[in-house]
């Protein structure tokens, strides 16, 4: 068996019908499975660590993330992460259209339903038109009967919080928040690695809907919200939670990141630019925009040479308790 070392990840497309033809913002060329930046369908997710991601450099070349998990955990993950499974999911939403309004259950609820995990997540705004929202939440005093009442007349959208997202915000989704997420903008979501989601509302498309699962997994206050960055232009903190940490970094020279106290998992999405990562022992790995990188958790420390510059979000899990991240939430009106 080949030794692991930092993995480039080829990003795997993925049709929706709410998604965009033109996605060159972040994906200009061809993609290794051949979807030009203008498809004929709609592109409305780009997942970069989903299981069925495809390691694109060195011995392992071909092989899923998921295979990789299973045959490397300790080296991979950690000795901190009791699970096999890949921990978080990371993806680009492109949406045209309305997502569904919609809910995922949490780490006990999943587990009841003989899942591995619930799923909170975060969006990072990559860009976003004016006027682009995003639903958080339901109002303040909303009843789980005005809820089926609004599923049942269609006015459920009218019971959410519905607010404006700009480029460089922070959005913090923990698991149970009714939500959904409208047209106009480019979100880089980080989430707990489960694909598990309950519709309530999808505007007449002839899609599943999940109302009761959806009933139950749904909390009327939740600790989403817009999250206050930390930090410098340089190096910022997105948002420290229990179930993630995410930062972003600008490099413009070569950046030394040391070894942490307790190694785990650590991924590098390019924003903008184009830059190398190092770590001694291994061949270097050379990123770009709409690229993600892998570190293994056996690398305990690496080095980031850009290419002129380069902006990259890193996810990695917590290594200690963590409390939920203060965030804001501004109730708006219209939807």
């Amino acid at each position: 068996m080949a030794d692991l070392y930092p993995l480039l990840l080829l990003p795997e497309f993925r049709e929706r019908v709410w998604g965009s033809r033109d996605i060159s913002v972040l994906y200009p060329h061809k993609s290794a499975r051949g979807v030009e930046a203008r498809s004929e369908e709609p592109i409305g997710e780009v997942w970069l660590t989903g299981d069925d991601c495809r390691v694109a450099n060195g011995g392992l070349a071909g092989q899923t993330l998921g295979a990789v998990a299973k045959n490397y955990t300790k080296e991979l993950l950690g000795e901190e992460y009791s699970g096999t499974h890949f921990p978080l999911l990371l993806k680009f939403l492109f949406p045209k259209e309305k997502l569904s309004v919609q809910v995922h259950p949490d780490d006990e609820g999943a587990k009841r339903m003989g899942q591995s995990c619930g799923k909170t997540e975060c969006w990072y705004v990559v860009a976003a038109e004016p006027g682009a929202k995003v639903g958080l939440g339901l109002k303040r005093g909303v009843t789980r009967e005005q809820i089926e009442r609004g599923i049942e007349d269609k006015t459920l959208e009218s019971l959410m919080n519905w607010i404006d997202v700009r480029p460089g915000e922070m959005v913090y989704v923990d698991a149970g928040t009714v939500h959904a997420i409208g047209p106009g903008s480019i979100l880089l979501e980080t989430q707990q690695n489960s694909d598990t989601t309950y519709r309530l509302y999808d505007y007449g498309r002839p899609r599943e809907l999940h109302i009761q699962e959806g009933l139950a997994a749904t909390k009327l206050a939740t600790h989403a919200g817009k999250v206050r960055r930390v930090g410098s232009d340089g190096e910022v903190n997105l948002v420290s939670s229990p179930c993630f940490h995410v930062d972003k970094f600008v490099v413009r020279e070569v950046r030394d990141f040391p070894a942490r106290s307790k190694a785990g998992i650590q991924i590098l999405v390019a924003l903008d630019g184009c830059g190398v990562m190092e770590a001694d022992g291994f061949a270097p790995v050379t990123f770009a925009k709409g690229e993600t990188v892998v570190v293994p958790a056996k690398v305990r420390e690496y080095r980031i040479r850009p290419q002129w510059a380069l902006e990259f979000v890193r996810a990695s899990l917590p290594t200690e308790a963590v409390n939920e991240p203060t965030t804001q939430l501004v109730e708006a009106t219209a939807v």
